[in-house]
């Protein structure tokens, strides 16, 4: 058996013990009752006081600034804390004779009692319950607080089509509450017949069931708990869902001219969910009809006619009289079965037969329930849901500002410590990197925008460098290849001139095309040369200077080759247009 609510109002009489004592103390007339946060702190400690008493005859209680920045320390002792909840005791054995009561069991009958959740801890309620079921001692096998989480994830899981058990867990639930379903509208009266017992109390979940109510009319449904004394926590009323139920008059209407064998009835479909959640799901109109219904008659040979308008007095003599003459006539009678069939038909026409008919029609059920058990609204429902999107924005934005307050500080932490590295001395100065020590203690952004970008390129310039070099000897090899398929095919073109039209050519198209594609392949291989990775963004101003630097330098470097590399650079564009030209044409 559990005990987790009567835990909660153990605590609640604490509370609201330690909460008059604080007013007391404070003497201005001041309820904490009315500060939720103080309220909070107090329920805190209170649950911790609770469990002391358990083991304890004495308890403290202390909560720093409970209210207006004021401490608030105090004891009580067990014997007061049972007598605060008197009322209790006797309260928390009504689950368990309920549930000898529902399951015609007595005290004697019971193998074991296994004491479930945190407040089964507390002597007085162990005491009560020993001298109930008149046992010395409570079997205590189970951890009090894991049994309830893990019996509670398992059945989860054991639900869930997400989550597959090495097998399913076999349990069995019962309805906490009895429902009753109750009928009115025009042509009801308030009797015991409109007010019906549907789902009584321990019902196995879940359930479907259905009720038949004879009626011609609209009519309404309203669903309710069994018994005021059993109801949930919180519930005003025994109502807590209600229906109208249309359609009925209009579908009675259309059919209470034909000839009905029965009233016409409408059919409640109900269900009781694996939660213990009781609803009205359908409704629908069922009409009986019984009608008279041509049908065609059985077609008979005149034979089978013959047989059957024969009197049942008929002798066997009879029989074996005409199966004689049917032997004697047989040479004369040599027409084919299809031909006797068709010429011994009788079309013997239509007969009328009563037929039962049955009509089942929906019907439209509209909830209309007021009060805490009503639905919500499309529009709350929507204006929730913007809420909840709004909240969940919010702390995204909260989550990302924290991760982005981290980055910083980890960014300003490492670079500290890169401050007093070689590599940061060989590109700053003492005077600059103290600068930049108060600037990364004030935000940390201006160190990065400053320098951060020497540091890079002391590994990226060296870098880029090599990849220069490398593209180059691989374009000066493709240009030397090119200047001997150029030489080659002026040979060539010219010792075809010298040879006779009727002599073995001096070079043929194949040979050019794959001088030409082994030519494409190497100029192919130099654009596969792989870039470097790309390093961290330089400001603009500082980018445009270096560009500028670079550009002045590489001028001066090259000024001196340019007679010299001109001719080559118009020949090996020359020679890339013709390769791609015979490219197209391949």
């Amino acid at each position: 058996m559990g005990c987790r609510t009567w835990g909660q109002n153990m605590e609640l009489k604490l509370v609201e013990y330690f909460a008059d004592e604080f007013n007391k103390q404070l003497g201005n007339g001041v309820d904490i009752r009315n500060s939720p946060k103080a309220m909070a702190k107090l329920k805190k400690q209170v649950k911790r006081t609770k469990e002391i008493l358990s083991a304890n005859m004495m308890a403290p209680i202390s909560v720093e600034s409970l209210y207006d920045d004021r401490d608030f320390r105090s004891t009580i002792t067990r014997e007061k804390f049972e007598e605060l909840c008197e009322d209790i005791w006797e309260k928390a054995l009504v689950p368990l004779k309920e549930v000898l009561k529902h399951s015609g069991l007595n005290t004697d009958d019971l193998y074991a009692v296994e004491l479930i959740g945190g407040a089964t801890r507390v002597p007085k309620l162990q005491a009560k319950l020993q001298e109930f079921l008149g046992r010395k001692e409570l079997d205590k096998h189970l951890d009090a607080d894991e049994a309830i989480v893990l019996g509670a994830s398992l059945h989860a899981a054991n639900l869930s089509d997400g989550i597959k058990l090495n097998r399913k867990l076999g349990m069995i639930d019962g309805s906490t509450y009895g429902f009753v379903f109750e009928l009115g509208g025009i042509g009801f009266l308030k009797d015991e017949n409109t007010r019906q017992l549907i789902v009584p109390r321990m019902k196995k979940l879940p359930s479907k069931m259905f009720r038949s109510v004879v009626h011609d009319k609209d009519f309404e449904v309203s669903l309710s708990y069994e018994s005021r004394d059993l109801t949930p926590p919180g519930a005003s009323s025994l109502v807590f869902a209600q229906y109208d139920i249309s359609g009925l008059t209009e579908t009675s209407d259309k059919y209470s001219s034909r000839n009905l064998s029965s009233p016409i009835k409408a059919n409640l479909h109900f269900s009781l969910s694996r939660s213990g959640i009781f609803s009205l799901d359908r409704a629908e109109a069922v009409i009986e009809i019984t009608e008279w219904v041509e049908i065609p008659r059985k077609n008979l040979t005149v034979d089978n006619s013959t047989s059957a308008s024969a009197s049942a007095n008929n002798t066997e003599a009879d029989a074996r009289d005409h199966n004689d003459k049917l032997e004697t006539n047989n040479g004369s009678s040599n027409l084919s079965d299809s031909s006797a069939n068709e010429s011994n038909t009788v079309d013997l026409g239509t007969e009328k037969k009563l037929k039962k008919r049955t009509f089942r029609v929906a019907l439209k059920v509209i909830e209309k329930t007021t009060g805490p058990g009503m639905p919500i609204s499309k529009e709350s429902f929507a204006e929730a849901k913007r809420k909840l999107e709004a909240l969940d924005k919010k702390d995204a934005e909260r989550r990302r500002t924290a991760e982005l307050k981290n980055n910083l500080e980890g960014y300003i932490y490492s670079t500290k410590d890169k401050l007093g590295s070689e590599e940061f001395e060989k590109v700053s100065s003492e005077q600059q990197r103290q600068s930049f020590m108060e600037k990364l203690n004030e935000d940390g952004s201006s160190y990065k925008e400053l320098f951060v970008y020497r540091y890079d390129e002391l590994t990226a310039r060296p870098a880029a460098s090599e990849h220069a070099r490398k593209y180059l000897t691989e374009l000066q090899q493709v240009i030397r290849e090119a200047e001997k398929l150029k030489n080659w095919l002026s040979n060539k073109e010219a010792e075809q001139e010298k040879t006779s039209g009727f002599s073995k050519p001096a070079f043929t198209s194949s040979e050019v095309y794959g001088k030409v594609l082994d030519l494409q392949d190497k100029v192919a291989s130099v654009n596969r040369i792989p870039k470097p990775k790309p390093k961290v963004e330089k400001p603009d101003k500082v980018e445009t200077e270096s560009v500028g630097d670079k550009a002045d330098s590489t001028s001066g470097e090259t000024s001196s080759k340019d007679q010299t590399t001109s001719n080559s650079d118009n020949v090996a564009d020359e020679k890339a247009n013709a390769e791609s030209q015979g490219h197209d044409e391949l």
